[in-house]
């Protein structure tokens, strides 16, 4: 049987069912969720009805759940699970006061975290739920409240405040630094270079020296910034 969007059970019709399949029993199901065994059995008869088939089968010790109920009973323990995870997140001890800051890995690891525990321990007892990613968060939607990310600062509808300027140039393993000694700025294109989601900045640094860089084949990419790091510092470009 299918059903629109606009019909979905209620959440006491969910929990009804949860309560018993985990009980395996009406009595203890309402028991539990202090209500009376009526009440539970409405539930439940609600539920088939819905569903158009039986989710229990009654015997002289209580319910058992047949093979639909078992598999509804594995998505309704899912999605009460997905239901408490994201609602701790809303939920914050009382007095504390809560920032959602989305950012970058690289501005995370890099800049923020070495600033949390002072951010954090002040007497206004302020608590920062950092959510990273290398997307751009949609504040609204998401309850962001913060977001740093790299860019010129011209979001249309968000107040942008400027935290520092980023500054480009090379930086290799000392084994590789000398291998690659010093003279002109094309030396580095004899070897493979790394670079984040895209080469923008190799592109920026190199034309600042007079040089034309195109990404090549030998040229090693990773999206998180803090694996470039991790290859340079091994030797890898």
């Amino acid at each position: 049987m299918l059903h629109s969007s606009d019909q979905l059970l209620p959440l006491e019709t969910l929990r009804a069912f949860d309560a018993a399949a985990r009980t395996g029993s009406f009595s203890a199901a309402a028991e539990r969720l202090n209500l009376t065994h009526g009440a539970i059995s409405r539930q439940i008869a609600k539920l088939e009805d819905w569903l158009g088939l039986k989710v229990f089968e009654r015997n002289a010790r209580g319910v058992t759940l047949t093979n639909e109920g078992n598999r509804l009973h594995l998505r309704t323990t899912e999605a009460f699970a997905l239901i408490s995870v994201n609602s701790d997140r809303w939920v914050e001890p009382r007095g504390t006061a809560v920032v959602r800051l989305a950012s970058i890995p690289s501005v995370s690891g890099l800049w923020l975290m070495p600033r949390m525990a002072a951010l954090e321990n002040n007497p206004t007892r302020l608590r920062i739920v950092l959510d990273v990613d290398n997307r751009q968060a949609d504040l609204a939607d998401e309850g962001i409240d913060l977001s740093v990310r790299c860019g010129r600062g011209r979001i249309p509808g968000r107040v942008s405040v400027q935290l520092f300027e980023e500054h480009i140039f090379p930086i290799a393993s000392p084994e590789l630094a000398e291998e690659i000694g010093h003279g002109d700025p094309d030396r580095l294109l004899k070897f493979p270079l790394i670079n984040d989601s895209d080469a923008s900045a190799w592109r920026a640094w190199f034309a600042a020296q007079g040089v034309d860089y195109r990404p090549r084949p030998q040229d090693r990419r990773f999206e998180d910034y803090n694996l470039v790091l991790d290859a340079a510092a091994h030797g890898l470009g």
